[in-house]
């Protein structure tokens, strides 16, 4: 059984078993501990999964996080507090706030066993931020979820590459999130942004509840349009795939050109060579574009400083790195963690193009 239906069945458990649970310890034990095995974990040695893990803070002696998971000789890489699964998550007063920079560890887990809150140090170094990056939610799981959470399992956990997409990952869920309230209940700016492109008049109190009304329906109205488009093209490529099921092949038509499809394995593949860069270059200068015979990751989005190339549409994955003739050379990859055995070559793509930019 693969990692995403380990963490869908254990799903299913949740839903099943939550309200025959009635205290916190309970909770630790139906759901989370099972929730970290899913991740690889052995919660039954302590040299990976440590109980009541405790660290002096300087007056206060023998305070405890629920769990640390250990890593690098014996070293907290995760500190996880955990509450009863019907008790609300807050990060006020929490001890994890005060472990978190008095220990090695990077992430801080917050849970009930069924919410499981990921946070790390974005804003300030070494200090845990207020705002989760990562939210799971075992009774809503979603597939781009499923696939961050993977990269916390045992066999692909990487510290660089988490934290890289972290950023990323943290302001995204924010910005769906103000973007659902400016949905349901549009704020008095942007309606007047709105209003003042179609509208000469003054925008008095009566106006703003006018345009506020049609600000609210204009956005239900073009998700809609956009959910009824997506749905013919659904629809009229269905229709298609029947009609070429029944009728002859003409050899003089041109072929039509495939959908070139990014899947989530090319994705967390250029998040890695971006982990990898991100102490020689500002990551954000490192982009993809995606071709129907190759996945290519650029410097400055030009296609004139390729860094590498992935080749992930065959059984076989292989990883192509170019001298400077631009000459190409594959190596197979047996997984994603094999693109660090080529660090020093990805990096010296880039060497090669700042000195290109020099002359």
């Amino acid at each position: 059984m693969d990692f995403k239906d380990q963490i869908k069945q254990l799903g299913d458990r949740v839903v099943r078993l939550k309200d025959s649970i009635h205290t916190e310890e309970a909770t630790k034990t139906a759901l989370i501990l099972p929730f970290l095995q899913c991740l690889g974990y052995d919660v039954f040695n302590p040299l990976e999964v440590v109980p009541e893990f405790i660290s002096d803070i300087g007056t206060k002696k023998g305070e405890k996080v629920d769990y640390a998971i250990l890593r690098d000789g014996g070293e907290p890489c995760m500190l996880i507090e955990c509450k009863h699964w019907a008790q609300s998550l807050t990060l006020h007063d929490n001890q994890l706030l005060r472990y978190f920079h008095v220990t090695k560890a990077r992430f801080g887990v917050l849970t009930n066993g069924i919410i499981y809150r990921f946070y790390t140090d974005l804003v300030e170094s070494n200090k845990m931020d207020e705002k989760p990056f990562l939210e799971i939610n075992m009774l809503d799981l979603k597939e781009q979820h499923v696939e961050e959470l993977k990269k916390f399992h045992k066999s692909y956990f990487d510290v660089d590459l988490i934290v890289s997409t972290a950023s990323e990952l943290k302001y995204t869920s924010e910005l769906k999130s103000l973007m659902h309230n400016e949905f349901v209940n549009p704020s008095d700016p942007l309606v007047r942004h709105f209003a003042k492109q179609v509208y000469s008049g003054q925008l008095n109190a009566k106006m703003m509840d006018y345009f506020t009304t049609l600000v609210r329906k204009s956005f239900h109205h073009t998700i809609s349009d956009q959910i009824t488009d997506r749905l013919k093209t659904a629809l009229g490529q269905e229709q298609d795939a029947i009609t070429q099921t029944v009728e002859l092949p003409n050899p003089t038509e041109e072929k039509t050109t495939p959908a070139v499809v990014t899947t989530a394995e090319e994705l967390e593949a250029f998040y890695v060579v971006r982990a990898i860069l991100r102490s020689q270059i500002d990551p954000a200068r490192i982009v993809h574009r995606d071709a129907q015979s190759y996945f290519a990751i650029l410097l400055d989005d030009n296609n004139r400083k390729p860094i590498c190339r992935l080749y992930f549409n065959g059984q076989k994955k292989y990883i192509a790195l170019l001298d400077e003739s631009k000459k190409e050379t594959r190596f197979e990859l047996g997984s994603l963690n094999d693109i660090f055995n080529h660090a020093d070559a990805i990096s010296k793509a880039i060497s090669l193009h700042d000195s290109d930019k020099k002359a």
